[in-house]
C-alpha cells in the first residue's frame, strides 16, 4: 500500500468512526506503529485530521466562540430537519424549556401555534415564537450574551427555582460520549445543568458537525439526558456509544 493509499485509508476510517488509534491502524493497514504515527503527523500538517494521544481524530475537537449570525449559516438544512423531528415530541399545554442555540431556534421556527408554555433563556427564540399567539412565552433574565443572544448569569438560575417542566430542548457546542455535552461559556454551562435539574426530560438537538467536539466548559455527562435527536452524517461509533449509556438517539436523513 502506498502512502497516499494509507492516507486515504485512513481518512476513510476516520469518517466511519470520528477516530482512529495508532495500534488498530497499524493492524489494519499491516505498517509499523512508527509509520503510522508519521502519516498521522504528516496528515495534521496538511490540516486532514487532529492528533490526540495515541491516534487521531477528524477535527480540532476544541470549540472557538462564533457569533449566533454566523452560526445560523451553518449546517441549515440539518438544524431544519431535526427541528421538525422534535416538534412530534410535542404535546398541547406542555411547558417546555427551549435553550440557547442555532438549533433550537430552528425546532422553535418549526412549532405551530398551540397552547403550551415555553420557558427560554434565548432572545432569538422567543421572537421565532411572537407570532404564536397561543404560546405563553416566560423569557429568563440577567446578562445577555452578545455572541448567542442569550441571557446568563445567576439571576436566570434563580428564576428556574420557580419552574418545573415536561421537557428540555438543549442545544450544545459539543458532544463527546466520553467527555459528555459541553458549551464554550462557563456560565451558560450553569444555566443548562440548572435547566436539566428542572426538566423531567432532556433533548438534546445537535448536528452531527457537533460530536467528537469539546467546549471550554462541561454541561454534564452523557447519562444525565434523555434523548439526542440528529442528523445522518453523524458517525456510526458515535450512535453505538450514545445508545450504550442508554440515551435515545433520533437520526433524521438528508438529502442528497
Amino acid at each position: 500500500m502506498t502512502l497516499s493509499e494509507r492516507h486515504k485509508s485512513i481518512l476513510e476510517m476516520l469518517r466511519e468512526s470520528g477516530r482512529v488509534d495508532v495500534a488498530d491502524l497499524s493492524a489494519r493497514l499491516k505498517v509499523s506503529a512508527v509509520t503510522i504515527r508519521k502519516d498521522l503527523d504528516l496528515m495534521e500538517e496538511k490540516n486532514l485530521l487532529y492528533r490526540t494521544h495515541g491516534g487521531a481524530i477528524l477535527a480540532d475537537p476544541y470549540i472557538a466562540t462564533r457569533k449566533v449570525s454566523e452560526k445560523e449559516k451553518l449546517h441549515p438544512e440539518a438544524k431544519h430537519r431535526i427541528g421538525l423531528k422534535a416538534v412530534e415530541l410535542l404535546s398541547p399545554q406542555d411547558a417546555l424549556m427551549i435553550a440557547s442555540g442555532t438549533t433550537v431556534q430552528a425546532f422553535a421556527r418549526c412549532i405551530a401555534n398551540m397552547r403550551m408554555t415555553v420557558i427560554t433563556s434565548a432572545m432569538n427564540v422567543a421572537m421565532e415564537l411572537l407570532d404564536k399567539p397561543d404560546i405563553e412565552i416566560i423569557q429568563l433574565g440577567g446578562i445577555i450574551r452578545h455572541s448567542s443572544a442569550s441571557v446568563v448569569s445567576e439571576y436566570a438560575v434563580r428564576m428556574l427555582d420557580n419552574f418545573a417542566c415536561s421537557k428540555l430542548f438543549l442545544g450544545v457546542d459539543g458532544i463527546d460520549p466520553e467527555y459528555g455535552l459541553s458549551t464554550t461559556h462557563l456560565q451558560e454551562a450553569i444555566l443548562n445543568r440548572a435547566m436539566i435539574a428542572a426538566a423531567t426530560k432532556t433533548i438534546v438537538l445537535a448536528d452531527s458537525s457537533k460530536f467528537g467536539r469539546r467546549g471550554f466548559s462541561k454541561i454534564c455527562d452523557m447519562s444525565d439526558i434523555d434523548q439526542v435527536i440528529t442528523d445522518s452524517g453523524t458517525p456510526r461509533k458515535m450512535i453505538e456509544a450514545m445508545q450504550e449509556q442508554g440515551v435515545k438517539v433520533t437520526v433524521v436523513e438528508l438529502g442528497e
